[in-house]
């Protein structure tokens, strides 16, 4: 396991019902695969060594022997091994016999975990042949010529890096309490199951569905490996299914109804899960009483690291099918958050300023439908243009035209001739522009914005949003302030996207032109003057960094408390073809500085609504003391 991330393996071998010797060389094929390929753990379906469809063979002596047999061939072929393999068959323990996976690894037999429920419906009578875990009296008993502990105990297995793994098998997941719960509680990261679950119409959703379920419940890894083809079709079909699943998410699944053997390897982040756990105080809470004893696997030496999965690189961006009905559920949210803070403080007039940007334009789209939600006049919103030094003609363009086909309320209150007079005041040189220069632009406008709403009974609507707020990209008490924000839980690159999702809707028809070039138009405060031709000059993504590549730090740094490095790694293969390594570093150590530094911004921020999984209200999901030091974060950005 290297950056919190361990490869695993569910694999469904060529299988011949009640014939080891095949099936054991079936299993140790793929064993070789996986092992080849760096897995570091292998599941294989239930009572693999003999088939699952043996009926009452499973009473034959000599099918029992034979499995014995076969558990010890593998035992002797994986001698070598560092790959932890999981295979399943029957045991005679006592009088009884279960059904059971065995845990082997380097030569030596770890551990034995048997089934707890029975099917004994349809076509399966499991209580035929095999008894519960729960019928398990603890002792020690000799399989395959090695001394295992067995016991109804839960038991969680852990690897030389420290991944917790659990067992259970098939119908023990469709239970009301699944031994799963149990095994994630008392630290289980990745759950096995060896199963063996046949074909019907409308099941397969389903079983997507339960595993989707428990891996999101539990918090966990799951990786489920049932049987196909080779199981006797006599009354069912075994499709054989590989499924390999994250908190909720289906990291990887094998194709079912195939002839051949089929082997999926995916990697499941560990560090991810338990950062979820650590967070998720519903989940402490019910930790208390869960227990299982604990068995060490053996150590093994460092493997070569190669990322697997994929890498969103805009995880803030809604994708796939339910695109648009995300969009519609943030816009939602903001618009909801706006109408209760109208409602409750009997305000019918909002005040917003428009300068033609992303932000300001999501905000009076926002404002807008707030408006239209409550019934209330467009005309309540007053937009103010507010032209300053680096003003330019396209984004002066763009919001005039945006406030009038929006029939909103329109001024124009220019800050020139103010933050001039401001500016000698201070015996500040006009000539000279810094911090101070910039900066008295940002607070005579928030100055106007704040007397105007006092002068019409009405509310500042602020504009900033996430990503500004987590590098500090405000002016303090300028652009940062407002008396309700409703974009603070937005970041830019999901304003730029919900942009221009509300130009594809036929209700801003009229507005569609005008919002794609605002989406268009670079992004920038522009409180430098622009250039001989009246372009923009003063470009935030030059000075700063690339919003995408910030935004995706934010979200690793701060939903899962990953370190510099494992984000850089992630950074490398989700932006590959677009930063150079160098280029990625630089902008990882400015955005570790400035989060840091800028927390003082964040710890008086006004109200307004989380939108997704990161927020950074010092009211809500981060709490960070002003004064903390960015020295350990800085130093891991410099050994990269």
């Amino acid at each position: 396991m290297k950056y919190g991330l361990i490869k695993v393996a569910a694999a469904i071998p060529g299988v011949r019902v009640a014939d080891v010797e095949y099936n054991v060389q079936q299993i140790e094929s793929q064993i070789a695969q996986a092992e080849g390929k760096g897995a570091e753990v292998i599941v294989f379906p239930e009572l693999s060594l003999t088939g699952y469809s043996c009926q009452d063979l499973f009473r034959q002596q000599l099918l029992l022997d034979k499995a014995e047999e076969g558990l010890l061939v593998l035992l002797d072929f994986t001698r070598k091994l560092d790959i932890i393999v999981v295979v399943g068959l029957p045991v005679r323990i006592g009088s009884l016999l279960y059904n059971c996976a065995a845990v082997v690894q380097h030569g030596c037999l770890l551990g034995l975990v048997a089934k707890t429920y029975l099917p004994n419906y349809n076509e399966f009578y499991e209580k035929r042949w095999f008894a519960s875990s729960t019928d398990l009296q603890p002792q020690e008993i000799y399989l395959a010529g090695s001394p295992v502990r067995v016991s109804a105990e839960p038991q969680v297995f852990r690897t030389c890096d420290g991944a917790c793994f659990g067992i259970e098998i098939c119908e023990d997941v469709w239970a009301p309490l699944p031994p799963s719960n149990n095994l994630a509680l008392a630290g289980a990261d990745i759950i096995l199951n060896l199963s063996a679950s046949d074909e019907l119409i409308g099941k397969h959703d389903y079983l997507l569905s339960l595993l989707a379920q428990q891996s999101a419940r539990m918090m966990c890894g799951y990786v489920y490996s049932s049987c196909g083809f080779g199981e006797s079709t006599q009354d069912v079909v075994y499709g054989g299914n590989a499924l390999i699943f994250e908190n909720g998410k289906l990291l990887s699944q094998a194709a079912r109804f195939s002839m051949e053997p089929q082997l999926r390897i995916q990697q499941i982040d560990v560090e991810r899960l338990r950062a979820e756990r650590q967070n998720n105080t519903t989940f402490r809470t019910a930790q208390d009483g869960a227990a299982a004893a604990i068995v060490e696997c053996k150590p093994v030496a460092p493997r070569d690291f190669e990322l697997l999965r994929q890498v969103n690189p805009h995880p803030f961006i809604p994708s796939g099918e339910q695109m648009s009905r995300s969009c519609e559920e943030i816009l939602d949210i903001q618009t909801m958050a706006l109408v209760k803070r109208l409602q409750h403080t009997h305000c019918d007039k909002a005040v917003i300023g428009i300068s033609g940007g992303l932000d300001s334009t999501l905000a009076l789209l926002v404002v807008v439908r707030a408006f239209d939600r409550l019934g209330l006049s467009r005309k309540g919103i007053i937009g103010i243009t507010m032209p300053g030094f680096g003003t330019t003609g396209r984004t002066h363009q763009n919001a005039l035209l945006l406030m009038s086909s929006l029939g909103i309320t329109q001024r124009e209150i220019s800050i020139a001739k103010a933050v001039t007079q401001h500016l000698q005041d201070i015996g500040h040189n006009m000539q000279v522009h810094d911090v101070t220069y910039e900066n008295a632009q940002a607070r005579e406008r928030t100055q106007i914005l704040m007397d105007v709403a006092n002068q019409v009974g009405g509310m500042v609507i602020g504009t900033g949003d996430l990503s500004e707020l987590a590098l500090g990209w405000c002016t303090y008490n300028g652009d940062h302030m407002s008396m309700y924000c409703v974009n603070g839980g937005v970041p830019k690159t999901l304003v730029q996207y919900l942009v221009r999702y509300v130009a594809s809707l036929p209700a801003f028809a009229s507005q569609h032109d005008t919002l794609l070039d605002v989406v268009d138009t670079p992004i920038s405060p522009e409180l430098t003057p622009a250039d001989a031709e009246g372009n923009i000059q003063q470009k935030t993504e030059d000075l700063v960094g690339p919003y995408e590549l910030h935004d995706f730090f934010l979200y690793y740094l701060m939903r899962f408390g990953f370190r510099p490095k494992k984000i850089f790694m992630l950074a490398q293969h989700a932006f590959a073809d677009r930063y150079a390594d160098d280029t990625i570093k630089k902008w990882l150590q400015t955005f570790c500085r400035r989060f840091f530094n800028q927390q003082f911004k964040r710890s008086c921020l006004p109200d307004g609504p989380k939108v997704g999984s990161v927020s950074i209200s010092p009211r809500g999901d981060w709490r960070m003391p002003s004064d903390a030091a960015s020295t350990l974060w800085l130093k891991e950005c410099e050994e990269i």
